[in-house]
């Protein structure tokens, strides 16, 4: 086994000062164990079933079996994250293995393995979970599509008998569920809710797309949610018996990919799935079907509040394949093929016009057709015909043309760079992005190699790949017997509309040959010149990481992590200016840009073409990010591009481009978004939330329409103009620098420019938060009548200083959250996603705050609210179980020492440590603080800050009075109540919001 991971880890329990509780791998001694209570299963590379009839290079890390009973599983070791196991379960048994009276069922089948089996009652599967360390609904989780169902689980720290405990668990719930009519009906609202939730104009445009494009398959109405007269119906009989028809060893695969023995994994497969006996001969799947000829070609529908969107479709039959190395180098022709198209499309969207976004992909959709498809977003008030016009212009000459070498040559470098990228970071892919791989490979029938390997056969197609047979690929990738066109529109569809599209898909376009890339060559020579190289004047170790703090002579700091945990990967961020924190709260602002349009901008007279040309075949990049504390420029590179990356950003900071047209198509973007942002609660809280937390406070607030329609190029440089250059620069560089002269390359950048200025300074109003109110604030959403949203918000505070009080509130949230979640949904019911977080802002000294928050129909909203506060009453009235206190604690901290096994962690949790040891001090105590959440702690802060009412807030449709769902509090919150006391009942006359 490979031991460097655990480097990170052991650095973070050194710095708690603890013992290291991260697990060791499973001990020889368990797996005689385990051989004793279970026949030994087979291991031998002669029941290779995944790589049958294949000369694709084997993955030698995954070794192989099938039980007696027919079940068959591939187990490996691997380090990443150190101490957890990943186990995933995979039954040949999806929504198009339903009947019509079953649509759902697999789905609900899914949800009601998690209630108990055999073994638990209702809900006790969860609470073992959370005792050995996995949080419900991440580590625990499971998926159904068309074609399968996969039930994850992912251990942290498993030990010999918490990989017992959570392998029996599993095998009980997947082979013997409750499906007790009282389970059925309590999880039936569960999933009702999670279809009602799910439901709106976008899935309805969705969904409409599916039934067009698979129209007369068996794909076209067979969405894995159901419907609701089905799920409605489902009894226990019924659910029964499509579990005993698909729910069989032969049609289930086990994957455990973690730290530990592959033979203790075999033998524990062996010892809880080896007496799984199936009834009957295994089922023949429905004829799935083949894209249909003869039927429309073309759907127009209305949806006023979602964009105007175009797809075009080019449909083939799915046939089994034999997977090859031959195979694997026409998928990847096909993936060279879809890029350079995508880049002509993307280079004609940027050049403005008629469309915003434009992309082609190719997939294999549920074992039912291979899809090229062609996705549009037409610009606003852009007739959506010129759009497909403009885009079939752009394919039409691909189409005729071949690509030039040079176009070829791009991409099979870019995607060479990323290659090579996994192939030097193999030892850090996660267990479950192996198990999730291997799994998904079994669903399409093909293998998996390792990421040398899928370099090699990348790299053998590349000679391959002339300019001819790309375009021959091309032809290929846009052929089909059956091509379906769809739109959706905001206003409705006049007469003929269907026809005009029909049309306009089908006849000849003029070739549009003006986005070919043309060969451009840019290098570092040309990136603006930078200063004299400056000097290091100030430096500081802290031993235990091998941390460095650094300050140049121009007055830029920096923080250098060497560590090798992942292999020649060096991450870069850089820090400058104050964020939100240094800017007015009462002015407006253009933050709202700079994500998608600062990058963009230029170096200099470079432009974004000019750059990526720079970077093409070079680990190298740019992306930037608005912090409370700062703003972000961030990079990922190795040791041979570590200097130019170095040099990039800095010669962003020292001469900033200022392209026009980025600015106008992030213009162009912004304003497509508001036909979306009312039609559901939830695009109401991803536009609004923020602004009501923070009321009166403009560095939270969303831009509206008026504001976005002023925006141009001299008012975007007037506003960034001054970020770029003002304020403190914190070089943050973590990750393999055993190949690199650190110091002097900060002092040729960094230290090569201008000292810097005092950043713009807000005027030091700390974070807003609104006032204790038990009456809601309402907003208002125009999307289905029986979907809202609701939430209470309590205001607790923020900043460095109080950093142990914020991660006990991060036990107290999650202990509410599993309350809420055990009554607001296992319950009753009501809603399928209710949570609970706590957000303290570091960055300051208050805002923060405490938010219950749930998607509801609105005759829940009052329910909702009853649940809540009476959670919050009871937690400040009586000290919580040490059970319930350690199945919280114990998920979060296997969450903090998995996370501490990458740079990532260290580099967030250390930003501003270079000026402010109190980060440091900050992650020495992580661990430590979440501990010292004692029952008396959590009650202590409940009493602190949860005995008001709160701040709430409520997204009801338009037509919903807020007095028609809602009921006054009569009881006061500094009251601590009984749980289940009464609901007032008295609705009075209350003020509507917005």
């Amino acid at each position: 086994m490979n031991f460097r991971p655990f480097r990170f880890t052991v650095s973070l329990a050194l710095l708690a000062g603890l013992p290291l509780a991260v697990a060791a791998p499973l001990a020889p001694a368990y797996a005689q164990q385990a051989a004793e209570a279970a026949p030994t299963p087979s291991l031998s590379a002669k029941d290779d079933w995944l790589y049958a009839g294949t000369d694709i290079p084997r993955d030698a890390g995954w070794q192989f079996g099938t039980l007696p009973n027919g079940l068959r599983y591939a187990v490996r070791n691997n380090g990443s994250p150190p101490g957890q196991v990943s186990i995933r379960v995979r039954i040949d048994a999806g929504s198009l293995m339903e009947r019509d009276s079953e649509r759902g069922f697999a789905h609900f089948l899914e949800h009601l393995s998690f209630r108990g089996s055999r073994l638990l009652g209702d809900g006790d599967t969860k609470r073992i979970w959370q005792r050995l360390g996995a949080a419900f609904g991440s580590d625990t989780n499971a998926s159904t599509t068309p074609t399968s169902t996969v039930y994850k689980l992912d251990l942290p720290s498993a030990t010999a008998a918490g990989l017992d405990e959570g392998m029996k668990t599993l095998a009980a719930m997947i082979e013997a569920p409750n499906l007790d009519a009282k389970t059925i009906d309590s999880e039936r609202g569960v999933v009702l809710s999670e279809l009602r939730e799910n439901a709106g104009p976008q899935a309805r445009v969705s969904d409409a797309i599916h039934e067009h494009v698979f129209a007369g398959q068996l794909l076209a109405d067979r969405v894995p949610i159901g419907t609701e007269q089905s799920l409605g119906a489902a009894t226990p009989a019924g659910l029964a018996a499509f579990h005993q028809r698909w729910y069989r060893p032969d049609t289930a695969v086990v994957a455990i990919a973690g730290d530990g023995d592959p033979a203790v994994f075999a033998r524990l497969i062996a010892k809880y799935f080896g007496d799984w006996k199936a009834t009957g001969a295994r089922p023949t799947p429905p004829d799935f079907g083949d894209p249909q000829t003869g039927l429309p070609i073309a759907k127009v529908i209305s949806e006023p509040t979602q964009p105007n969107i175009v797809t075009l479709n080019y449909l083939r039959p799915w046939r089994p394949v034999t997977d090859s190395v031959a195979y694997t180098q026409t998928l990847y022709h096909d993936f060279i093929a879809l890029r350079i198209v995508n880049r002509r499309l993307e280079q004609r969207a940027r050049a403005g016009g008629s469309y915003v976004l434009a992309q082609v992909g190719e997939d294999s959709v549920s074992r039912s057709a291979m899809v090229t498809s062609v996705n549009i977003l037409p610009a606003p008030a852009t007739d959506w015909a010129a759009a497909l016009k403009d885009v079939r212009g752009v394919i039409a000459d691909a189409l005729a043309n071949p690509p030039s070498q040079a176009e070829i040559d791009r991409e099979y470098d870019e995607m060479d760079v990323v290659m090579t990228r996994e192939v030097e970071n193999a030892q850090n892919q996660p267990g479950t992005e192996l198990v999730d791989d291997l799994l998904n490979s079994v669903d399409i029938g093909e293998t998996v190699s390792d990421p040398g390997h899928h370099r090699v056969m990348f790299r053998s197609s590349r000679p391959l790949a002339t300019p001819q047979h790309m375009l021959a690929v091309i032809q290929k990738l846009f052929s089909g017997d059956v091509v379906r066109a769809f739109v959706s529109q905001t206003t409705p569809p006049e007469p003929g509309t269907e026809a005009r599209l029909a049309k306009l898909v089908t006849e000849p376009v003029a070739a549009d040959g003006s986005a070919r890339s043309v060969a451009r060559t840019v290098t570092v020579a040309d990136l603006p010149a930078l200063g004299r190289a400056g000097r290091i004047v100030e430096r500081s170790t802290i031993p235990v990481l091998n941390l460095q703090t650094l300050k140049l002579a121009n007055g830029i700091s920096a923080l250098v992590f060497d560590n090798d945990v992942e292999p020649d990967k060096i991450r870069v961020r850089v820090r400058f200016g104050g964020g939100r924190r240094a800017m007015s709260p009462t002015e407006p602002n253009l933050l709202w840009t700079g994500d998608s349009a600062l990058v963009q901008s230029g170096i200099g007279k470079l432009d974004l073409r000019d750059l990526e040309s720079l970077m093409t075949g070079r680990l190298l990049g740019m992306g930037f990010d608005v912090t409370d504390g700062a703003f972000e420029f961030s990079a990922e590179t190795n040791s041979a591009d570590f200097a130019d990356q170095l040099r990039l950003i800095a010669a962003k900071l020292d001469h900033p481009g200022w392209d026009d047209a980025p600015v106008k198509r992030t213009r162009v973007v912004e304003l497509t978004s508001f036909d979306s942002s009312t039609g559901s609660p939830s695009a109401v809280l991803d536009r609004f939330l923020a602004s009501e937390l923070h009321p009166g406070d403009l560095r939270f607030a969303s831009p509206d329409r008026a504001q976005v329609d002023r925006l141009t190029p001299k008012a975007f440089r007037r506003f960034w103009a001054p970020k770029l250059a003002a304020g403190p620069v914190e070089v943050m560089i973590f990750g393999d620098l055993s190949k690199v002269d650190q110091d002097k390359l900060l002092a040729e950048t960094f230290g090569a420019l201008k000292p810097r200025s005092a950043p713009l300074a807000g005027d030091g109003t700390p974070l807003s938060f609104p006032k204790p109110d038990p009456v809601p604030t309402v907003l208002r959403h125009s999307g289905d009548a029986n979907q809202a949203a609701a939430m209470i918000a309590w205001k607790t505070s923020g900043g460095l200083d109080d950093i142990r009080e914020a991660r006990q509130l991060d036990v107290l949230a999650e202990i509410f959250n599993d309350r809420l979640f055990d009554r607001l949904r296992a319950a009753q019911g009501a809603s399928y996603s209710p949570s609970v977080g706590s957000n303290w802002p570091r960055d300051f000294s208050g805002g923060g705050y405490i938010m219950a928050a749930s998607l509801v129909r609105p005759q829940d909203v009052d329910a909702f609210y009853g649940y809540a506060r009476d959670i919050a009453r009871e937690l400040m009235a009586t000290p919580v179980s040490a059970d319930e206190l350690n199945r919280t604690i114990t998920p979060l901290k296997e969450m903090i020492y998995r996370a501490s096994s990458s740079n990532a962690f260290f580099m967030n949790e250390l930003e501003g440590a270079s000026s402010d040891p109190r980060n440091l001090a900050a992650l020495r105590s992580y661990v430590t603080d979440t501990e010292s959440a004692t029952p008396a702690v959590i009650q202590k802060l409940a009493r602190k800050y949860l005995a008001n009412d709160g701040w709430s807030m409520v997204v009801l449709p338009k037509d919903v009075a807020l007095s028609s769902v809602w009921t006054a509090p009569t009881q006061p919150m500094l009251v601590a109540g009984d749980a289940e006391s009464a609901r007032p009942t008295a609705v009075q006359a209350l003020p509507e919001g917005r």
